[in-house]
């Protein structure tokens, strides 16, 4: 059984684990991309509709695998596949989900739902199978709705590694760089060393203090779960290492800390963008990009003109915007070393059209680099 805080109830068949889980239900729209879906910590906290129809054809893999484990806290399909077959496949869906404790539904309306949450938002939801499918109607709208609420919710310290790691360099080495791991994806990590960097992960708790000692020649905020005003600390932290004068690049929730850092406020979507077939305007070019996103929250700024930094980091401008909704999706600093997007340019699962931003971030740390040691030569 589904049952969403509105009091809709969807009755299926039990997928995964059974048991009992909640969490605020959200539909995912990519045809394709199912496990890295599942292991994006993004996902902490929320219940993902696969708005495909379906989901566990080509099985499952180690090497796709975007963090150590499934990070959704509820799963729910139209039809699972029956027979997994792909070269690359080692194991099905269902195994992994079983493994990992995901409680899910399936033979379910999946369309009727995402119309549903279309028109009414996201909400708090739970699935119950096994012996939680025996409680009461009532008993179980009672614990969707004492569940909590996406809004106002951290959760970086519950998807953030506890001890830093590092990837070397791969190719020619152009510097190191310092990643704040709030949710980061294996492929994010692989795209900044195979742009030169050594790649130093920190944990979320890492204060600006150490993050300066380390000498990097950059600092990345990666994606991650829960509400940017929730993490006044992660703000705090990067305005520092702002006020340094350290390149940075943020993805995703980096974005939206970037906007807080510069003195914006965030907001909840209605329903969030979900999805590897999101359409957003680069200004710089026209170039429209198809982007791979999964966000709740957004940035609050106006998207034509330049605007001030209101805690002083100078002008501002955004630089991506939805073609959906006209959404936020890139701010740009023009004083400053400083820029984000709101997607996810690694594109794992998804289009490669934002990848250049990997190499972006790669020119703007090397011209930091070169114009530093012009001025120490003078």
């Amino acid at each position: 059984m589904l049952v969403l805080e509105d009091g809709r109830r969807f009755v299926g068949r039990a997928y995964g684990s059974r048991g009992r889980t909640l969490g605020e239900i959200v539909f995912a729209t990519g045809m394709t991309g199912y496990q890295e879906t599942l292991t994006d910590p993004s996902y902490a906290g929320q219940i993902v509709l696969m708005t495909a129809p379906h989901i566990g054809n080509t099985g499952a893999n180690d090497e796709d695998m975007e963090s150590r484990r499934i990070w959704v806290s509820g799963f729910i399909v139209r039809e699972p596949a029956r027979i997994a077959s792909n070269f690359r496949s080692t194991r099905r869906l269902d195994d992994d989900l079983e493994d990992g404790g995901v409680v899910g539904i399936s033979g379910i309306d999946t369309r009727a739902i995402t119309r549903h949450i279309r028109s009414a938002g996201a909400m708090r939801s739970g699935i119950f199978s096994g012996d939680a499918f025996g409680l009461s109607d009532g008993e179980q709208l009672e614990l969707v709705r004492s569940g909590q609420a996406m809004r106002g919710r951290n959760l970086s310290d519950e998807v953030s590694t506890v001890e830093p790691f590092s990837v070397p360099a791969k190719g020619e080495r152009i510097g190191s760089v310092a990643v704040l791991d709030l949710g980061v994806k294996t492929s994010t990590l692989n795209h900044l060393a195979e742009r030169g960097f050594d790649v130093l992960v920190l944990p979320q708790s890492v204060t600006a203090e150490h993050v300066l000692s380390l000498g990097p020649s950059a600092v990345f905020f990666s994606n991650g779960p829960g509400d940017p005003a929730a993490s006044d600390a992660h703000v705090t932290l990067l305005q520092e290492v702002l006020r340094a004068g350290v390149p940075y690049f943020g993805i995703c929730f980096g974005n939206q800390l970037l906007g807080r850092a510069l003195g914006f406020r965030t907001y909840k979507l209605p329903f969030g963008h979900r999805g590897i077939n999101q359409p957003v305007l680069d200004k710089t070019t026209g170039r429209v990009e198809i982007t791979s996103q999964n966000h709740g929250f957004a940035v609050d700024m106006p998207i034509e003109g330049i605007s001030d930094s209101r805690t002083g980091f100078g002008r501002v401008e955004v630089s991506h915007y939805s073609l959906n909704d006209q959404v936020v999706e890139g701010i740009r600093c023009l004083d400053i070393p400083a820029f984000s997007v709101q997607y996810h340019p690694e594109s794992a699962a998804g289009p490669h059209d934002a990848e250049y931003l990997f190499d972006r971030f790669r020119d703007v740390v090397v011209a930091h680099g070169a114009a530093a040691g012009a001025g120490d030569a003078k």
